[in-house]
């Protein structure tokens, strides 16, 4: 069977549906899962897949999907002061991690230059893995997280100085890196940024403004794999491009809608991505030196853990659980390192067995780091957080308040959250409604539907503890309700409502229903009634009263909604409780006015009987 799109999605939807929640009902996660379905269905075994290279090759889109997600998730003043943890500590490991096995391959009887290749190659680890790996343990945030982030985008830098030494090593001829490519790699990069910083903006402006979702689907799309484009053409990586355009558009109005257009294809590709890793151990070669390979493995993991381990308590400031959970992140082997030991045997420093023994020994380093990982968390207790860093210091802005609709309505609520000091988070639909908002000064509000759970993902809900429904239309606030009590049921759900109709509907989906012109029609209420002479202590207390009354209602026709005969009798009943609601009140009035009247009478006759008797 040829490796077609058609074979290659029932390969990948089997995976999916079957081994997936076998692999993590047993609690051992994914990207095993995949692992072992690739290396199942790959060429070695039963060859389900006889062409595993191609699928790597368009798999690795995955992977640059990720970088630009994960670069969503930073802003630039972020990056800049990680740059201690990207720099220093990541290149101390990708220098000590490569010198050691490259001094072990060198002993292992390889030539300097194919001992140096072969070093530096394993000193990489899997961007795809170690980010997965932390994003399912939800550590992306940890201390180990961010410093194994920084390490990750630093061998991510190296690995393009290293494939382009390869052909000046090798015995095949190339020029590596001359003048004119250096330019022309900053040239791309200046590009890039500023493309990112002022175009991108403008051309999402005018897609949103057309109200089509599949196009800015695709607009989002184009730029990912658009900038990865560019940097490769450079001869760049090209997750590094996707990632600066990430970074470019994390603090852009578009950056939840983005990445909520992006994780769906992010998580099918990777997961392709690891399948095609599987089909690249070749089982049978594993068979025949399971000794060689098995000590390949264990090397690699212990010197990578060693060293991983001393960096993270020195310059990363770690405690002892941290760095040795950073060790079991980032102690394996990386993707990387495919490309380069198959360039490393084109240029002929390295034999073909030799590099399909590396290729095992990575791709089973691979295998095991979900299980290094499963043990090191169970074995190492949790500790005390330390000290924060220095990039610590930006917030993360993690709302509060989740605030659908920046309309009239949510404007006010936001305004009110912004002067007591309380982190929200606003979404609209309304692109121009967006833009007035950020114009004027408010960065919170970003453009995207928040009735779809991707975006309300991205935007941090688990974190929120209220959500504030205002958006426009009856039907979009019932769903956008019914979503945030599914998935979010702790958070407590305040929902603008048009009418009573309306309102009963919230209140059966367990939100609390405001009226949007109620409050607004009680306070003019209340102003006329003290306008026409009545005091104003009595006018509060009338409009209290009729609030009381009036919600009482709300809840009682609220059960009879869907019997029209009860509720329209109700309606004649209230009308009828509303005219003697007040009529005590008129009662005691006119007592008092007729008891006031004969007390005036007598006086008047005394008076008329003085003026008589004068």
């Amino acid at each position: 069977m040829d490796s077609d799109g058609l074979e290659l999605a029932l390969v990948f939807l089997l995976a999916a549906v079957l081994a997936v929640p076998l692999f993590k009902r047993l609690g051992l996660g994914a990207i095993l899962a995949y692992l072992a379905t690739g290396v199942l269905l790959g060429p070695h075994e039963l060859a389900v897949v006889r062409n595993p290279e191609s699928v790597l090759a368009a798999s690795e889109i995955g992977v640059v999907m990720l970088l630009f997600v994960i670069g969503l998730e930073l802003s630039l003043p972020r990056l800049v002061l990680m740059r201690r943890p990207i720099f220093v500590v990541g290149g101390l490991q990708v220098l000590l991690s490569g010198a050691v096995l490259g001094g072990l391959a060198l002993l292992a009887g390889l030539g300097w230059k194919a001992a140096l290749v072969v070093g530096l190659g394993l000193a990489l680890s899997s961007t795809a893995v170690g980010l997965q790996l932390l994003a399912e343990r939800k550590e992306l945030a940890s201390d180990h997280g961010r410093l194994a982030f920084a390490i990750l985008l630093f061998q991510d830098l190296a690995a393009i100085p290293l494939l382009a030494a390869i052909p000046l090593l090798g015995k095949a001829k190339g020029a590596g890196l001359e003048g004119a490519d250096v330019l022309r790699a900053l040239a791309v990069i200046a590009a890039l940024v500023v493309g990112g910083r002022y175009l991108l903006r403008h051309l999402f402006r005018a897609i949103a403004r057309a109200d089509m979702p599949e196009v800015f689907t695709g607009a989002a799309l184009l730029v990912v794999l658009g900038s990865a484009w560019l940097m490769q053409s450079a001869g760049l990586s090209a997750g590094l491009g996707a990632f600066l355009a990430g970074v470019l558009l994390a603090e852009s109005e578009y950056r939840h809608e983005l990445e909520a257009q992006i994780r769906p294809f992010e998580g099918l590709l990777l997961g392709l991505f690891f399948m095609a890793v599987g089909m690249g151990i070749d089982v049978q070669r594993v068979l025949a030196e399971p000794w060689l390979v098995a000590a390949g493995v264990a090397l690699l993991l212990v010197v990578k853990s060693v060293l991983l381990f001393a960096l993270g308590l020195r310059p990363g400031r770690l405690d002892v659980r941290g760095a040795w959970m950073l060790a079991g992140v980032l102690a394996l082997g990386g993707e990387f390192a495919f490309v380069v030991f198959g360039e490393a045997a084109k240029a002929g420093l390295l034999e073909a067995a030799t590099r399909d023994r590396l290729t095992a020994v990575v791709g089973l380093s691979m295998a095991a780091t979900p299980l290094l990982l499963l043990l090191y968390a169970r074995l190492l207790p949790v500790r005390a957080p330390r000290e924060a860093q220095a990039y610590d210091a930006i917030p993360d802005r993690q709302p509060q308040v989740l605030v659908a609709g920046f309309g009239r309505f949510g404007q006010i609520v936001a305004r009110l959250l912004r002067a007591q000091g309380i982190p929200f988070i606003a979404i609209d639909p309304d692109i121009e409604q967006v833009n007035l908002s950020r114009r004027i000064g408010t960065d919170q509000i970003y453009y995207g539907d928040p009735t779809r759970l991707a975006l309300l993902r991205s935007a941090g809900a688990a974190q929120v503890k209220v959500f504030v429904v205002a958006i426009n239309g009856v039907e979009a606030s019932l769903r956008m309700v019914r979503l945030v009590r599914k998935h979010y049921p702790q958070a407590r759900v305040f929902a603008r409502a048009r009418d009573r109709r309306h309102a009963w509907q919230l209140v059966d989906l367990g939100a609390h229903a405001l009226r949007e012109t109620y409050g607004s029609s009680l306070e003019m209420g209340r102003e006329v009634l003290v306008a026409l002479g009545m005091p104003p202590a009595q006018a509060d207390d009338r409009v209290q009263r009729f609030r009381a009354w009036d919600e009482s209602l709300l809840e009682q026709q609220r059960l009879l909604q869907d019997d029209e005969d009860a509720l329209l009798q109700a309606a004649r009943d209230a009308r009828r409780e509303l005219e003697e609601l007040f009529a005590a009140d008129a009662g005691q009035a006119d007592a008092g006015a007729a008891a006031a009247v004969p007390a005036a009478q007598p006086q008047s006759q005394a008076e008329a009987a003085a003026r008589g008797r004068e």
